[in-house]
């Protein structure tokens, strides 16, 4: 939900009813509305209507006009009639345009025409099916903490268009030692960019101007941000916890936030989990806590261990039981499985510890028997890449834990040594499974290991889901790859 700053300084939430909404367009001065959804792969739509177009009956009843069919895994071409329908909850007045095309903006759900009810595959539905069945288990609310990496360069290019000629990609950062040309002076070896600070983080301001438009324009609360483990520009803001709904919108918002500044820098932003060959790929590690009214259910101060909960424990289980198949939902991506290997801090060990990142599942352990620590206790899930959904993703992870918990799944003990440097023979014997090494196994993984998701997500949306993010994997496999000619070419 989107907050807005005190004159004390503080924040307070915001909350908007229809009336709220044209009166405020009225006041901000705003010439058009930008009525904005999510696709079922995770794209982000927009269109844009004149103010005078957007009146009552157009929030309360939507926008008719969406064709289905021209948005991937919405709807076929003969059955493509859908509606938008704006959230007041959600508006916001951009930063760009300005003056006389000053520009508000409300995320949508999407609807059948013809009074149908909602749209199966919108996202959002998912996830707010999702919190409905929050509520069915016994839980008030779950609250969501996404790390949401990306890079910026300065410029990227890639030619695939002639197939049959070559393919090629290129990368310019003036932070990476291969381009002396723009570097700033002070270049960031592999691995070495955890909090580096200016010179060599030559994108704090965009950073900085980030927090602030998120803050500001969307109410979008910001708690830190900083340079990211990797050369060429890897960053990270770190968003305020919110509901499931909420944060997947954010997280949107985000993303759209990000590639719009650093294109008003001349910069370019993506969220594509492994740009970069040999160095720390961009994930995005998600906290999640479930309360029953104002407490913290994975909270307890007599556990020894790390003060968890026993629901915490079994909403783990419900994690490590469905963690293969999870990542068809968390890592949708060729790209995603060139992150999944060993090493470069991937989570790829399906176990779980106290801060221990060698380990898929982490409880952060910073604050012990305090208030402090009943309010942020919490479980990490790291597998998760930028390139995920938020809306299915955040959706799917509560259906694992809700499963672990309803089935009191146990985790077994944790595993608090280093995962990457154990034997093969030492992994077998504590158990330790690893996540699959490419989307097609995880696919595979997916189509047999689904009821767990059943509650939330229909079969119908999943045989669409699998079919949508599968055309990617069919398209980057029939291609041959540089490196091949690198390896093969003489046999």
């Amino acid at each position: 939900m989107p907050y807005k700053r005190r004159p004390d300084g503080g924040y307070e939430l915001i909350t908007r009813s229809t009336s709220d909404v044209l009166k405020q367009l009225d006041e901000d001065g705003v010439k058009f509305v930008a009525l904005q959804f999510t696709g079922l792969s995770g794209k982000f739509h927009q269109t844009l209507v004149p103010r005078r177009v957007i009146d009552e009956e157009i929030i309360n009843e939507g926008l008719a006009r969406l064709d289905g069919s021209s948005i991937k895994g919405f709807a076929e071409v003969q059955d493509s009639d859908l509606v938008l329908r704006p959230d007041p909850n959600t508006y916001a007045v951009m930063p760009w345009p300005s003056g006389s095309s000053r520009t508000a903006r409300l995320i949508c759900d999407v609807y059948w025409g013809f009074g149908r009810g909602r749209l199966e595959r919108d996202p959002r539905y998912i996830a707010q099916r999702a919190e409905e069945h929050l509520k069915a288990n016994g839980f008030t609310v779950s609250y969501w903490g996404p790390e949401v990496e990306f890079f910026v360069f300065e410029k990227v290019t890639w030619d695939v268009l002639d197939s049959y000629k070559g393919q090629a990609y290129s990368i310019s950062s003036r932070e990476a030692s291969w381009n002396s040309e723009v570097q700033a002076g002070y270049s960031i070896r592999f691995k070495d960019g955890y909090l580096a600070p200016p010179p060599q983080d030559t994108l704090l301001e965009l950073r900085n101007e980030c927090v602030r438009v998120l803050e500001e324009c969307f109410g979008i609360l910001c708690e830190a941000h900083h340079h990211e483990v990797a050369t060429a520009g890897q960053c990270e803001v770190i968003m305020y916890r919110d509901a499931l709904t909420s944060m997947a919108d954010s997280v949107m918002t985000y993303k759209f936030v990000v590639k719009n500044i650093a294109r008003s820098m001349n910069l370019v932003a993506t969220f594509m989990p492994k740009p970069i060959f040999s160095d720390n790929a961009s994930g995005m590690h998600v906290h999640v806590s479930l309360w029953r009214n104002d407490e913290n259910a994975f909270y307890d101060p007599n556990d020894d261990y790390v003060e968890l909960s026993q629901v915490g424990r079994y909403f783990i289980g419900g994690l490590m039981e469905h963690a293969r198949s999870l990542a068809a939902i968390t890592n949708p991506t060729t790209n995603s499985y060139k992150r999944l290997v060993p090493g470069y801090e991937a989570p790829v060990y399906v176990a779980w510890s106290k801060a221990n990142r060698s380990a898929c599942i982490r409880v952060p352990a910073y604050h012990k028997g305090s208030p402090r620590a009943a309010k942020s206790k919490r479980v990490e899930y790291r597998p998760p890449d930028p390139s995920a959904n938020p809306y299915l993703c955040f959706a799917a992870i509560l259906a694992a834990g809700l499963d672990g918990i309803r089935k009191k799944i146990d985790p077994g003990d944790p595993v608090d040594e280093n995962i990457y440097l154990l034997t093969p023979q030492r992994r077998r014997a504590l158990g330790i499974k690893e996540l699959p090494a490419s989307l097609k196994e995880a696919v595979e993984e997916l189509q047999s290991d689904m009821d767990y998701l059943k509650p939330i997500f229909t079969s119908e949306v999943l045989e669409k889901y699998v079919e949508t993010i599968m055309d990617g994997y069919v398209q980057v496999a029939i291609r041959p790859h540089p490196y091949e000619f690198f390896l093969y070419f003489d046999v």
